[in-house]
């Protein structure tokens, strides 16, 4: 084992990004690789560490990045044999397998609005090994009492939300607020800096008038298409403790999207019109 990958390894999950390895668990004959070699492909086609270089490498880097694209790795053999049909262009005359391994970014979120649908999904997060941060400007809704696993508790105006946190460390950003305006202001502050998932959780009434002002203020439409409300999955959430469980469930089927045993035979159904939600949620 490469102290340095698995060093690197924990350093990348710390910062929530996603990555491959890729390591060869089989050699037959000269091959470059050495069984047990093992290589880190970063989501920006940076590596660390080797498998044999030359065409294999290349070869493997390109199929790491199809692994980060498509959610799922895979195990690949290759023949070091110019010579053969679908053989790489080396002259070793051996043969690997290779298993690349897709590692998923731990998702972490960041909570607008300190209220009931905001501790209840703080409570499910960290048996699923997820990280959080939770922001309010009312100081009374942020306190450790209330979140007690969080890692960062901050007092903070919704439009200052991309001041005191980063958004490379985000990937989810839920807003329940309390006050639209203020979900408003988050989300004109969100939309042009964060890059990650955002959800908004609001009836058809708000969500339609929060979008109106924001189509009015020239916001388009296809950036529009990037909030997700109401948000969860559609199992039929009211309270704050069931809309909780539809979220979490909504995040574990985005980290699996290859193990979803979800079958839309006639289309999945539809999503309610509405999140009911307590008022001081």
């Amino acid at each position: 084992m490469d102290r340095r990958l698995t060093t690197e390894a924990l350093r990348l999950l710390d910062l929530h990004q996603p990555f491959a390895r890729a390591v060869v668990v089989k050699v037959v004959g000269s091959a470059p690789g050495k069984l047990g070699a093992a290589m880190i492909v970063r989501a920006d086609g940076s590596t660390l560490g080797t498998i044999g270089g030359a065409a294999l490498e290349e070869r493997v880097k390109e199929l790491a990045g199809e692994a980060m694209r498509r959610g799922a790795g895979d195990l690949y053999h290759f023949d070091l044999q110019a010579w053969k049909d679908g053989g790489l262009p080396s002259l070793c005359g051996g043969s690997v397998d290779v298993a690349i391994e897709f590692v998923a970014a731990k998702p972490h979120l960041l909570l607008w609005g300190g209220g009931h649908v905001a501790e209840a999904i703080s409570r499910l997060l960290p048996a699923l090994d997820c990280t959080y941060d939770v922001a309010d400007d009312r100081p009374e809704w942020v306190g450790a009492e209330r979140f007690p696993t969080a890692e960062r508790r901050e007092v903070v105006e919704p439009s200052r939300l991309w001041e005191v946190f980063d958004p490379v460390h985000v990937t989810h950003l839920y807003l329940l607020g309390y006050d639209a305006l203020k979900d408003l202001e988050a989300l004109r502050a969100s939309l042009r800096r964060f890059p990650g998932r955002i959800g908004l959780i609001a009836s058809a009434a708000k969500r339609e008038h929060l979008f109106a002002r924001l189509r009015d203020e020239g916001v388009e439409r296809s950036v529009l298409a990037r909030i997700r409300s109401p948000i969860g999955l559609p199992i039929g959430a009211e309270s704050p403790a069931e809309i909780a469980v539809s979220v979490v469930a909504e995040i574990v089927r985005e980290m699996h999207p290859t193990r979803s045993h979800t079958r839309r035979l006639h289309g999945e159904p539809t999503r309610s019109d509405r999140d009911v939600v307590p008022r001081s949620a």
